[in-house]
């Protein structure tokens, strides 16, 4: 983490929190990609020290939904209040009074990624664990919730019906899009439940062996369940291994076996196509862009496969 030496938007936020609070340290955090983030602890007087993040949304995120940071701040509390690991909110502000940009601030959570825990299959069954758990939340939640998340199956449609003028023909980019434009219109719908949206192991802190924190809400929506698994399945292929993944899927539907999975391999092939064009940028090591690549191939294989066969 780097020290900040520009303190003063950081000094009005805590004040913002707390009149009286004095802000104690502030350094900026590595690796956020869509957003800028910030630590820091503050002195809330009767509160004690409150340790807290400081998220400032980037471009990508406001062009897709000025309203993150509010949306975000809501659904935390919506959360929050059934138990679920996520980060506190504190605070959403759009005004532009101390930045620019709209920000968000939630507790710190303490915790920290695993991309190669030693047990890649115990913690794809307590990823299962956590998201069943999302997906379960009641139907009354869900409905407060759609009053400001978007829904992630018409935002689906709209990317199958906007192609790029060029496609990504190394990641099957035309195969997956043309056959899902075939099975959209009749693929079956589970139930809205919130969504995280992008669920993976990135997105997730351990402590002591234990699933610690959900974190990186910005992308959630609401919608079919199986947009949610669909992602996390391709994402632990790359992360774990496909042990972890068939773990993953076994453990979620033992306990979500109320839902349909017949569109599964459908929203498998939509994760498919999220890394099309992009997956190029990533700054990754060949070999491991290699490896990359190869399991994506299987795994959109593996989909339009068994779509074949629930259409026969």
């Amino acid at each position: 983490m780097e020290e900040r030496s520009d303190k003063t938007p950081y000094e009005a936020i805590a004040r913002r929190l707390e009149p009286s609070a004095r802000l104690l340290s502030c350094k900026m955090l590595q690796g956020g990609v869509s957003a800028q983030t910030a630590y820091m602890e503050v002195d809330a007087g009767g509160r004690g020290l409150m340790k807290l993040v400081v998220r400032r949304h980037g471009e990508a995120d406001l062009r897709r939904e000025p309203d993150v940071a509010r949306h975000e701040y809501e659904l935390l509390k919506l959360l929050t209040a059934h138990g679920l690991p996520v980060a506190k909110p504190y605070l959403a502000d759009d005004s532009g009074e101390i930045f620019s940009t709209p920000y968000i601030v939630v507790e710190y959570m303490e915790g920290s990624m695993e991309l190669q825990p030693a047990d890649p299959v115990d913690r794809a069954l307590q990823l299962a664990d956590e998201l069943a758990r999302v997906h379960s939340l009641p139907s009354q939640t869900v409905r407060q919730a759609k009053s400001f998340l978007q829904g992630a199956h018409s935002a689906a449609a709209d990317k199958l019906a906007s192609p790029p003028e060029k496609l990504d023909d190394s990641l099957s980019e035309g195969l997956i899009r043309e056959t899902l434009v075939k099975a959209w219109p009749t693929m079956p719908q589970n139930e809205d439940a919130i969504l995280h949206g992008d669920y993976w192991p990135g997105n997730v802190l351990w402590r002591e062996d234990r699933l610690a924190a959900i974190i990186d809400w910005e992308d959630a929506a609401c919608g079919d369940p199986l947009s949610d698994v669909g992602n996390a399945r391709l994402e632990l292929l790359w992360n774990y291994s496909e042990e972890a993944m068939a773990a993953f899927t076994k453990r979620y539907r033992s306990l979500m076996r109320g839902l349909n999975y017949d569109a599964l391999p459908c929203w498998d092939l939509y994760a498919a196509l999220r890394p099309a064009s992009k997956l190029s940028t990533w700054g990754l090591e060949a070999g491991m862009e290699a490896a990359m690549r190869e399991k994506h191939a299987r795994f959109v294989r593996e989909a339009t496969a068994k779509l074949g066969e629930i259409g026969a």
